[in-house]
């Protein structure tokens, strides 16, 4: 039996009006070529960087998100390495004095983060066969995060990488979309026998979370079949073809001698206690409700785990659930007859809707208001799903909508209409007094469709049960 450990290296970019050590702008979404640049990150002689405070803080944000701790001193590196990406030779980043140290997030042990800068984009044209550099993302600061070698599968791995996502997008540090290269997964991977690690081999730069755990699983399979034929793992940088499912060898893995670390002698030591706001307490008093928080307080309500955790991830649809529950005042049965509502028959019709974005066109107010009509009973649960289809077409007043519609449930006598659908029905009747329990359902179907919709199920099962039983 094979022991497999995976440890995780997650580069986020961060979401900072300027790049990290000059005042070219920061966008991910600029589609023009070498647009935000300027001499300093273009590294011209002569020219001498200054550090982002906003991304510091943004790192420290995200230590004290996962209980870490946090440096009071610091300072930057140049780590030498030569790519055409690169435009000084060297990257700005740290090493023996991270910005964070410790701490854990969904279970796994962190070992460090620490900031640096992001390098140039190399564009490959298959067509003529050339490599052009695109500098706009040179320079923008980079955030990367190194967890201890304590996971042991590829879903456990998946798993964290998507809770680091999460908690990035709700400290507002990164955007993190992989498909944007704005959080860049590297996974290192060994398998061994014993409880002595083996070697170590790095998988760079998945671009999903399903080539994560695609390329994790594969590299497992691949080392194992490899030991079990007497083979021997190399130390390498491998890469995932997406296209054939596969990893293939890149490079030899550095070590840190290669690099040749040392301090960067143009930007100065920092001592964080000394930036207003930056202590541990006061970073920590900051921070809005955490992604583990929330799931936890909507768990504790009685929201179901899969609604709960839909709330979570889609902060679009966590934001307006929120606002939805405040006008409940603490009102439990309204909040889970909310959360019913939204993760099943809104999440449906949003994402019926032909072309469009998830976007929730409903105001929170009426949506609450429809909420407090089904709960009075004055509204049949179908009447409540067509209101609610039409107000995803034209927000609107539900009271409003169900008057128009006639679609108030009727306090009509019932036991009139009853009576006319059992004697209708006999063969049905005679099926439910043999024992065909659920025949019931079709009997109340029909009273319903007698009242249009209008009649109240509860009430309508009662008198049926009631003159079904009289009459035996």
């Amino acid at each position: 039996m094979y022991k497999v450990t995976i440890g995780m290296e997650i580069h986020a970019e961060l979401k900072t009006r300027s790049k990290m050590f000059c005042a070219s702008k920061n966008d991910p979404d600029e589609e023009r070529p070498n647009v935000n640049i300027c001499p300093v990150c273009l590294s011209h002689p002569g020219t001498l960087p200054v550090i982002n405070k906003e991304a510091v803080t943004h790192v420290l944000r995200v230590g004290a998100a996962i209980g870490a701790t946090l440096a009071n001193y610091t300072e930057f590196d140049r780590k030498s390495y030569f790519y055409p990406d690169l435009p000084k030779g060297y990257q700005i980043s740290q090493f023996e004095f991270p910005l964070v140290s410790g701490g854990s997030l969904a279970g796994i042990e962190i070992t460090r983060i620490h900031l640096e800068e992001d390098t140039a984009s190399s564009l490959h044209d298959e067509i003529s066969g050339e490599t052009l550099v695109d500098f706009n993302r040179a320079g923008v600061p980079l955030m990367e995060l190194v967890t201890d070698p304590v996971i042991h599968s590829a879903e456990q791995a998946s798993a964290f990488a998507r809770e680091l996502q999460l908690l990035l997008r709700y400290l507002g540090a990164s955007e993190a979309n992989m498909e944007k290269g704005q959080m860049r997964v590297e996974a290192n991977i060994s398998v061994s026998k014993t409880d002595t690690l083996g070697t170590k081999v790095e998988v760079k730069n998945l671009n999903s979370f399903r080539s994560m755990e695609r390329a994790v699983s594969y590299e497992i399979g691949r080392q194992t079949e490899l030991l079990q034929n007497g083979g021997v793992v190399l130390q390498e940088t491998r890469g995932w073809n997406d296209g054939k499912q596969v990893t293939f060898a890149q490079r030899i893995k550095e070590g840190s001698a290669d690099y040749r670390y040392f301090p960067d002698p143009d930007l100065p030591s920092l001592r964080i206690l000394e930036l207003r706001g930056h202590s541990l307490q006061a970073l920590t008093e900051a921070l809005p409700e955490l992604p583990v928080a929330r799931r936890a307080r909507y768990l504790a309500i009685g929201i179901k785990t899969e609604d709960a955790e839909l709330f979570v991830r889609d902060q679009q649809l966590g934001t307006f659930f929120e606002a939805v529950i405040a006008h409940s005042r603490g009102n439990t049965i309204l909040t889970l007859l909310a959360a019913n509502y939204l993760a099943n028959d809104l999440i449906s019709l949003l994402r019926g809707k032909e072309g469009a974005p998830m976007q929730i066109p409903i105001s929170p107010q009426n949506f609450f208001k429809l909420m407090e009509l089904a709960n009075t009973g004055k509204l049949s649960s179908r009447s409540t799903k067509d209101i609610l289809a039409e107000m995803v077409q034209a927000d609107a007043d539900p009271a409003d909508i169900a008057k128009k519609r006639n679609l108030f449930q009727s306090n009509v006598d019932l036991a009139p209409i009853v009576e006319k659908v059992i004697s209708e029905q006999t063969a049905v009747v005679a099926e439910y007094r043999s024992g065909k329990t659920a025949s019931i359902e079709f009997l109340l179907g029909q009273c319903m469709k007698a009242m249009r919709g209008t009649g109240n199920p509860a009430l309508l099962k009662d008198e049926l049960k009631k003159q079904l039983q009289v009459s035996e």
